[in-house]
C-alpha cells in the first residue's frame, strides 16, 4: 500500500488541497493520512517493506514525522513532495536527485540530531535558530494566529534587527571549548546547509556527517549587523570574520543572559534561556 502522510495544518492550512494536486502523480492506489492526531505505533507496526510513504508537506510536516516516527525503524522507503513555504530541507537535498519531484529521503532521517530545551528533548532536520530568527518566527506566529497572512520575513527580520531585539550576551561551547559573546545576533545550531525559507546559513554542513554547524552573528551594533544580514541568502555570510564566527562539532551548547525565543524547522519555542544540540 502506498500512504500519503500530510498535516492538514501545513502551508496556511491548505495541506489537504496539496494532497490533491498528487492524484495525477501516483500511480496505484493510496491512502491519504493526516499526521495530526496519528497513532504512530500503530500506523508503522503495520508497515511492510513492499509499502511506501509520501510525506506530502514542508519542513514542519517532516520534523514532526521525524519526532513521531524516531523510536521506530520503518521498514519501506519515505519519498517527499515538497509543499511548503519554506522547503529547507528539499532545497538543501535536490541537488543529489537530478530536481526528482519525490526523491527518496529515508536515509536522511536516520540517525538525525537532537536538542534540548529546558529538560524536553526534539529531534530536528535542518537547523535550530536562536536569537533574531527564533524572534521573527515568534512574531510570525502572532501574526499569523491574529489573521495575517502573506507574512515577509525578511522585512520582519530587518525590523526586529532595527527596533525590536534587546542582543543578548551569549556563550557558546562548541564540543567543551565556550567563547563568550557580548552581542550574540543569531546563535544555530546546523544540520542541514539551509533554514529560515532559503538562508544559507551553513554552507559547507553536510547533513550525512556526524557533526552540526555552529553560526553566530556576533558582536556589530544593529546598523552593522544589518548591512551584513543579506549576504546569508548566498552563504557569503561566513567570509565576514568580523560578523560571523563558524565552527563544526558534535555538541553545542548556547547560552543567552536573557530569555528569547527559539526556532526548531521553524516550530517556535518561547522563552529560552539555552539550548544544546548534538549528533
Amino acid at each position: 500500500m502506498q500512504y500519503v502522510l500530510y498535516n492538514e495544518l501545513s502551508n496556511n492550512g491548505k495541506g489537504k488541497e496539496t494532497v490533491e494536486e498528487l492524484k495525477n502523480k501516483i500511480s496505484g492506489e493510496y491512502e491519504a493520512v493526516n499526521v495530526v492526531g496519528i497513532d504512530t505505533k500503530e500506523f508503522v507496526s503495520k508497515l511492510t517493506g513492499d509499502d511506501l510513504i509520501i510525506l506530502c508537506g514542508g519542513d514542519g510536516t517532516l520534523n514532526k514525522f521525524a519526532n513521531f516516527t524516531a523510536p521506530y525503524d520503518i521498514p519501506c522507503d519515505i519519498l517527499l513532495y515538497p509543499a511548503g513555504n519554506g522547503n529547507d530541507f528539499y532545497r538543501d537535498i535536490k541537488e543529489n536527485y537530478d530536481d526528482s519531484e519525490m526523491p527518496s529521503i529515508k536515509k536522511f532521517l536516520k540517525d538525525i540530531p537532537t536538542v534540548s530545551i529546558d529538560g524536553k528533548e526534539y529531534k530536528f532536520l535542518n537547523g535550530i535558530g536562536f536569537g533574531v530568527d527564533g524572534v521573527c518566527c515568534e512574531m510570525a506566529d502572532d501574526m499569523k494566529a491574529a489573521g495575517k497572512k502573506d507574512i515577509n520575513y525578511t522585512s520582519l527580520s530587518i525590523k526586529i534587527v532595527l527596533f525590536k531585539f534587546k542582543c543578548p550576551h551569549a556563550w557558546i561551547t562548541v564540543d567543551g571549548e565556550t567563547v563568550e559573546y557580548k552581542k550574540a545576533w543569531i546563535a544555530s545550531a546546523m544540520n542541514g546547509r539551509y533554514y529560515g525559507g532559503g538562508m544559507k546559513a551553513a554552507p559547507e554542513q553536510d547533513r550525512l556527517s556526524d557533526s552540526l554547524t555552529c553560526m553566530v552573528f556576533k558582536d556589530k551594533g544593529r546598523i552593522g549587523t544589518l548591512m551584513g544580514f543579506p549576504a546569508i541568502f548566498k552563504g557569503e555570510h561566513v567570509n565576514n570574520k568580523k560578523l560571523v564566527a563558524v565552527k563544526a562539532g558534535k555538541k553545542i551548547t548556547v547560552k543567552f543572559d536573557h530569555p528569547t525565543a527559539l526556532q526548531i524547522d521553524g516550530e517556535t519555542v518561547r522563552n529560552v534561556t539555552e539550548y544544546t544540540a548534538w549528533k
